[in-house]
């Protein structure tokens, strides 16, 4: 027998939100929870910034811009965030969904690819290399960080943005690996459609009971 579902509060935030309020936000939401704390998703996009992780390499930003670099405290190499892009972050208590960190990654690669599937897109998975990849272009990106075994960072999936800054790193740490959104792969629903499927996936996967904020 599954057991119940457990309430998950989803946030969506209008307009652009700055980076670091959001990773500072998501830090201190983590710190102060306790084991009554709702779970929660937050979706929204960010203004065009670099992230570059907890064992991220500078030399995988190939070209100084005006675009702020920001050293973070998640997994993985540097990525690019910016509008017409969809950010959820997963604040999720992992013992009380059962779940392991290789679990909830899988998790999250299995709704993207759900959704994509859903528009009849083919994608897959690239082995070391998580993320959501359509003919060995990655459109989706992942990096946790777990505290206290409850999870924050989470997910991007690229939608309509400019994807010209990714030329001026290595995404996620690979050298001349490709980049593409939803928009060159034939699926022509707006980012607010997409985002909505996106969030009913990833809650139906937690096997919870979404309450909006």
């Amino acid at each position: 027998m599954n057991p119940a579902p457990l309430p998950l509060l989803i946030r969506n935030s209008t307009g652009l939100t700055e980076y670091e309020s959001a990773w500072r936000a998501m830090q201190s939401f983590t710190r102060q929870r306790d084991q009554s704390t709702t779970d929660e998703l937050w979706s929204l996009q960010h203004p065009p910034v670099y992230t570059l992780g907890l064992a991220g390499k500078p030399e995988h930003l190939l070209q100084a811009s005006d675009i702020p670099v920001i050293k973070v405290d998640r997994g993985g190499q540097i990525t690019y965030h910016g509008p017409g892009q969809i950010v959820v972050y997963v604040l999720v208590d992992l013992r009380r969904r059962r779940l392991t960190v290789k679990g909830l990654v899988r998790l999250m690669e299995e709704a993207v690819l759900e959704l994509l599937a859903t528009h009849r897109v083919a994608a897959g998975l690239l082995p070391g290399a998580p993320g959501v990849y359509v003919e060995g272009a990655k459109i989706a990106a992942l990096g946790l960080r777990v505290q206290r075994g409850c999870s924050y960072h989470g997910l991007s999936l690229n939608v309509d943005l400019d994807l010209a800054p990714f030329r001026h790193i290595n995404p996620c740490g690979y050298a001349g690996m490709p980049v593409t959104r939803t928009l060159d792969v034939g699926i022509s629903e707006s980012i607010n459609h997409l985002e909505q499927q996106l969030l009913n996936l990833l809650t139906a996967r937690l096997n919870a009971c979404p309450v909006m904020s």
